[in-house]
């Protein structure tokens, strides 16, 4: 991790996804910080049995909102230089490189996870706080 201070742009790991945003506030062993773009979209099913789908619950993972807030540990945060993406076209982008992640081996876990993401996005990411 690199020194970043209130109001500078990150890329910051937050439970299986990757997110572009802002520090807003200082939390001593995290960092508040505000969402303002995807990079990784969550990864679906159950985190402690990965590729699992018999006997395990299947969660459904949605992507943090634009300009959601999330505490991430300061060893999770890193400075981001580039451009701050678009919010949707950053989601759509990270839910197509899962699409196509999840497509390239035909396994029981890969298509509930596809069909999962699938639902997410036509019930969910056409919400205003997706925008």
């Amino acid at each position: 991790m690199g020194n970043v201070s209130i109001g500078e742009h990150v890329r910051a790991n937050y439970k299986s996804g990757v997110y572009i945003g802002e520090i807003v506030e200082d939390r001593g062993e995290s960092y508040l910080v505000k969402v303002l773009g995807v990079e990784k979209h969550p990864m679906q099913g159950d985190l402690h049995h990965p590729k699992q789908v018999d006997g395990v619950f299947f969660h459904e993972r949605k992507a943090l909102a634009k300009f959601e807030k999330m505490n991430v540990l300061k060893g999770a945060v890193f400075p981001y230089e580039e451009g701050i993406p678009n919010y949707k076209e950053s989601l759509l982008k990270a839910i197509d490189r899962l699409k196509e992640q999840l497509s390239m081996k035909d396994t029981e876990f890969n298509k509930k996870a596809l069909n999962t993401l699938e639902n997410l996005e036509q019930r969910e990411y056409g919400k205003s706080y997706y925008q």
